[in-house]
């Protein structure tokens, strides 16, 4: 190789070098952006009972998104997963639960079924005190538009009080 050929091929290596920087440094400015966006905040609120059926029964919980644009933002679906004495009692999806209304809050209402053949496993966590230990993890998954779809998310935990027959009738 020659001097000249050498030289060349320094000053594509150094150019190439020069590209790849400015690329990466795009790419950072990019993300710095992109996480100082503000994105919609959401809480979970406690589990409670609503209603036994013959099929089990369902527990809700609200699920209250804060939409900090003027403009609504369609939420793409919400995973649950409800588990108690370490054990997962149920779990689900809700696809296209609808919209976040703009500037504004949205409470949305996450029902669990839990069917009574896993009554047994919960009444080994009843003990003395007729509750039950739970913990609730809940994926709210958001598209937003210029970030694109991410999920939020939420953890409650907490005890419920199991009612008795005096509340049931």
């Amino acid at each position: 190789m020659s001097a000249t050929d050498e030289g060349e091929e320094e000053r594509r290596e150094r150019g190439g070098g020069l590209v790849s920087d400015l690329v990466d440094k795009a790419k950072g400015f990019v993300a710095e952006k992109v996480a100082q966006i503000p994105k919609p905040e959401a809480s979970l609120e406690r589990v409670a009972f609503k209603n036994v059926s013959r099929q089990g029964i369902e527990l809700q919980s609200h699920v209250d998104v804060n939409n900090p644009y003027s403009h609504r933002i369609p939420i793409c679906e919400i995973t649950y997963t409800f588990k108690s004495a370490g054990k997962v009692i149920a779990s689900g999806t809700m696809a296209d639960p609808g919209w976040i209304a703009a500037s504004g809050s949205t409470k949305l209402e996450l029902p669990v079924k839990v069917p009574y053949d896993f009554i047994v496993t919960l009444m080994k966590d009843l003990g003395g005190d007729w509750d039950i230990d739970y913990v609730l993890e809940v994926g709210l998954t958001i598209d937003l538009p210029v970030v694109g779809t991410f999920t939020i998310p939420l953890t409650t935990e907490g005890e419920m009080k199991l009612p008795t027959f005096r509340d049931l009738f």
